[in-house]
């Protein structure tokens, strides 16, 4: 596996049920959404999250970009929970490659403007927008049985699988 991306590539990366934990003791964890911002702080990022992300931006050269629909309320509490994790001293993406959207079909605008080639998002619906857009699109998570996954997506259930297949994809 070559250790540098030949080509120019990007990577985009959801946040809510990607990056933010979606589960706590086996259950779905709802506090980030519903609680205040000390509960939303205490949520933890999933497992495997920042180190992936940090090694993914390495390989990306910088390249990569946190796209989530959220709105206003859930914004703030992002940052603030971003900033809670040191997430961006501790992957090594520029602080300013956040980006947010208050419906999921506008990540299909970041996606085109920034050239995204890569994203990992937790919901098809969202995908579905960028199909097209980026050639390497992941569903990440569980998902439903009756949600039958397109071949134009690469299914992932956590981080180190999100992350070999990423990792695939560049050979």
């Amino acid at each position: 596996m070559n250790t540098r991306i030949e080509h120019i590539h990007k990577l985009g990366v959801d946040i809510g049920r990607v990056i933010i934990s979606p589960v706590k003791d086996g259950k779905s964890d709802t506090a980030f959404l519903s609680g205040g911002i000390e509960q939303a702080l205490q949520t933890p990022p999933a497992q495997g999250a920042i180190e992936s992300l940090a090694r993914l931006v390495d390989l990306f050269e910088g390249r990569v970009w946190l796209v989530s629909k959220a709105g206003k309320n859930t914004q703030h509490k992002t940052r603030l929970w971003l900033a809670h994790q040191r997430f961006f001293e501790r992957t090594g993406m520029p602080a300013h490659h956040l980006r947010f959207c208050f419906k999921r079909h506008e990540k299909a605008g970041h996606c085109a403007e920034l050239g995204l080639t890569h994203f990992v998002d937790d919901r098809l619906d969202v995908l579905r927008h960028l199909q097209g857009l980026a050639p390497h699109l992941y569903l990440f998570g569980e998902q439903p049985e009756s949600q039958p996954v397109p071949d134009w997506v690469k299914p992932t259930l956590n981080w180190d699988e999100t992350f070999t297949a990423i990792c695939r994809s560049l050979d």
